[in-house]
């Protein structure tokens, strides 16, 4: 049986463990790759604005999704618009969010539009 590992190398190990269950996570190229569109949504602080079912400063999730329900032009016009900002006037307009990739925005406009009440 081999001998123990000291405890540091223990720790680097345990870390080594963390970082390899965490890339999917992590930002990397300015895209994150995460398992979920709220994960997508957290990692953008999009919740700090909006929620799910209710008004904050910006529109509740589900009211887009029942906006643009039956609309098949809204996931074209809408991941633009996550990245460019929307053209609204006064302190309702959503600023431009760059940070945003194509494909991250598209996965969680698709998840919004997706949600019902």
């Amino acid at each position: 049986m081999p001998a123990p590992l000291p405890i540091a190398a223990q720790r680097v190990r345990v870390k080594a463990i963390r970082l390899l269950l965490l890339a999917p996570l992590t930002l990397a190229g300015g895209m994150v790759h995460a398992a979920s569109p709220q994960a997508l949504l957290e990692h953008y602080r999009c919740y700090v604005c909006h929620a799910e079912q209710e008004t904050r400063t910006g529109p509740a999730f589900v009211d887009v999704a029942t906006r643009y329900r039956g609309d098949a032009r809204a996931e074209g016009s809408l991941v633009p618009e996550v990245r460019k900002g929307t053209h609204g006037s006064g302190p309702w307009r959503m600023p431009p969010h760059p940070e945003v990739s194509s494909a991250d925005a598209r996965t969680m406009v698709r998840y919004i539009l997706s949600l019902r009440k």
